[in-house]
């Protein structure tokens, strides 16, 4: 076993590996989705899009509190089967309220997630066009726990992205 390291030594001695140093760089993926232009305006889609939508639920839910305020009023003067009917409606509103809010929220969640998958492409796209004009060995661009200021391209990225509209 040690005549084996030995020789494995003395090979890997003979090898002459180049020092030559390497390029680095880091994007911060958090800055790019809350600055590049991109996201702001899938953002403003987004907002736009569902903009209808909103507003309706808004407007039901502003409609059911007026309803339910006008049965704690009335609810005094009415016969039983009254308030056992308006009871069952109530609630009912409520629960159509509540099937279309998680709807929206789902709705704008998944649209959301597809928007940024295009700006993660996209930037993907811009990353490996900066590595190869400035000649970077290696950009990492998620799952780093730290990358120092002078790693850091995100700027680079940002501006190339404003480049693009």
């Amino acid at each position: 076993m040690l005549k084996k390291l030995f020789i494995l030594l003395f090979c890997f001695s003979f090898i002459n590996l180049s020092h030559a140093e390497l390029k680095l760089g880091f994007v911060k993926v958090d800055e790019i989705l809350r600055d590049a232009p991109q996201a702001s305006a899938s953002n403003k889609k987004l907002e736009t899009e569902f903009k209808a939508r909103t507003e309706k639920l808004k407007k039901d839910i502003g409609a059911l509190n007026d309803q339910e305020k006008d049965f704690k009023k009335n609810s005094l003067t009415m016969s039983d089967k009254d308030k056992e009917r308006t009871q069952r409606k109530l609630q009912q509103s409520k629960i159509d309220i509540q099937r279309a809010e998680r709807e929206l929220r789902e709705d704008i969640d998944l649209r959301r997630r597809e928007e940024i998958t295009k700006l993660q492409n996209e930037v993907t796209k811009v990353i490996q066009k900066i590595a190869e004009e400035e000649k970077f060995d290696l950009i990492f661009y998620t799952g780093v726990a730290y990358a120092s200021d002078q790693v850091n391209i995100t700027e680079n990225v940002l501006k190339a992205l404003g480049g693009k509209k």
